[in-house]
């Protein structure tokens, strides 16, 4: 017990000794709690004034933004009311103006049923008028066959075949100025096509024949190029293919062959020789062959060089080493290469001028004479050959018809077509491009003066302007002015038919009637 006391009295005392030890901090203590308790307080009181303040200004500005939408939606039910406003004024007015157009109907109406009278009356008066003027008809048309003794129907055929000849006379007249309205109209066309083509070009003729002359420095030669026993000159024409006349002219022989290549290669290899001084048959056969793939590479550029300045593209190979043959043919004088190029340039000049395929003309014209190049190889007419040919190597429908109708022996179909063989006739009609025999001109001029007297009526015809003209002198009885110009036109259209010949010929039919007396 003691024992206990004595514990409880060491407890006590140590815990007062722990409370005096303790009692300044827990002081401290409680008054930094009652600090920061009086800021918290504080803070919180801050934040509520903050929130109320918050609260305040969004209730204003909902306040606002209400009153903000009551005025739109006031604005919007006045606009709609005035609008109300203004459709019922219209509905106002459109009423007036329909009762307005419904009284202007009304009177229309009694105007028209007035005016229905008034053409029913005037019908019932023309009705009247009209039986008095078929009874007045009746009675002059009585009289006049009284009077002129002829009944009603020979009167009426008197009539009819004097108008019938009036009407003639008249469509003879009309169709006479449409006629020369029409072709003065077409001829100043095709002059403003043809000449605008024409005046662009210009180009050079080569003027050759079936032999070529070669001159040698000095007679002597002419027996190094016959040889012992003629062996040299029979070498040459074995391996060429050409005649070598060697005749009594000074200093010069002349190479015969219609094959124009083989002429060539004969003339170049001669020269050369010639400038050699060797002249034996194996010399002989080494010239010519290097003459003749010289002349084969000549060819090639020159059809490259024509398929150049004509505007051709696309060749084939094969189609261009045969054009570059042209350039050693020639047709009456003229260089059928040269030729070729200016039909084609003028057939797609034409072409730009009337809006066809330029490049079908162009191609046409330039290939319509390839057939040449090989007519004495294949049969046929040299259109149909190279028509032909440019099919094989690959030439289009359009263009391989313009070579073969150039010449009609196929119909032209296309404008194309014309344009190609009025461009050949242009080339090969102009003056002075080819050279005609005088036997060929005589008989040209005599079939026009043959088809011109053909026909009735025709006294003498003419054949002037080297043939580019036809003069028929009729007899003023048997012809009449109408019957003169149809003579004309069936001239014109005989010569067409039957006769073939370039450019164009006017035909001048000339009726004179001389009135003759003696005063004595």
């Amino acid at each position: 017990m003691s024992y206990v006391l004595a514990v409880v009295v060491g407890l006590l005392v140590g815990a007062g000794t722990v409370y005096l030890g303790l009692r300044p901090r827990w002081v401290d203590q409680q008054r930094q709690a009652e600090v920061e308790a009086r800021l918290i307080t504080e803070k919180a009181q801050a934040e509520s004034k903050e929130i109320t303040l918050q609260a305040q200004a969004a209730a204003l500005k909902a306040r606002m933004d209400a009153e903000a939408e009551l005025r739109a939606l006031r604005a919007t039910l006045q606009k709609q009311e005035e609008r109300l406003h203004q459709s019922e004024e219209r509905i106002q007015q459109s009423e007036e103006r329909l009762v307005r157009s419904q009284e202007k109907i009304d009177r229309k109406l009694d105007e028209l049923e007035r005016r229905g009278q008034q053409f029913a009356n005037r019908e019932r008066q023309i009705e009247r008028l009209h039986r008095e003027a078929e009874e007045l008809r009746g009675s002059q048309v009585t009289e006049l066959e009284r009077i002129a003794a002829l009944t009603g129907e020979q009167a009426r055929g008197i009539i009819l075949a004097r108008v019938e000849q009036e009407t003639r006379d008249d469509s003879a007249r009309i169709m006479r100025q449409v006629e020369h309205e029409t072709r003065e109209e077409a001829d100043k066309r095709a002059r403003k096509v043809m000449g605008m083509a024409i005046q662009r070009l210009a180009s050079d003729y080569v003027a050759e024949i079936s032999v070529s002359m070669v001159p040698l420095p000095s007679e002597e030669l002419k027996g190094r190029i016959i040889g012992r026993e003629g062996r040299n000159i029979r070498a040459f024409e074995q391996m060429t293919g050409v005649d070598i006349i060697v005749d009594d002219t000074p200093e010069a022989v002349t190479l015969s062959c219609h094959d124009p290549v083989r002429r060539e290669v004969a003339r170049v290899a001669l020269n050369k020789l010639l400038k050699d001084g060797r002249i034996h048959p194996t010399r002989i056969e080494e010239v010519v062959e290097k003459t003749r793939q010289e002349l084969d590479s000549i060819m090639r550029e020159e059809g490259e060089r024509v398929a150049f300045e004509a505007g051709v593209q696309g060749l084939h190979p094969d189609l261009i080493k045969i054009m570059g043959r042209l350039k050693y043919r020639t047709s009456y004088g003229q260089n059928v290469l040269q030729h070729s190029l200016e039909t084609a340039l003028l057939a797609g000049q034409m072409a730009a001028e009337l809006g066809a395929n330029v490049q079908v003309c162009k191609n046409g014209g330039l290939l319509h004479d390839i057939g040449k190049a090989v007519d004495h190889e294949v049969q046929g007419p040299h259109a149909l050959i190279g028509a032909d040919l440019a099919r094989r190597l690959g030439r289009s429908p359009a263009i391989c018809h313009a070579i073969a109708a150039h010449h009609n022996e196929e119909e032209p179909q296309t404008v194309e077509a014309f344009l190609v063989a009025a461009a050949d006739a242009i080339s090969g009609g102009r003056p002075g491009a080819r050279r005609e025999s005088l036997d060929l001109y005589i008989k040209r001029l005599e079939a026009l003066e043959t088809v011109a007297t053909s026909f009735p009526g025709v006294q003498r015809a003419f054949a002037i302007q080297a043939g580019r003209e036809v003069r028929v002198m009729v007899q003023p009885d048997s012809l009449d002015d109408l019957g003169s110009m149809q003579l004309a036109r069936n001239v014109a259209k005989k010569i067409e038919e039957s006769l073939q010949y370039p450019g164009q010929i006017k035909v001048t039919v000339i009726r004179e009637t001389r009135a003759v007396e003696y005063a004595r």
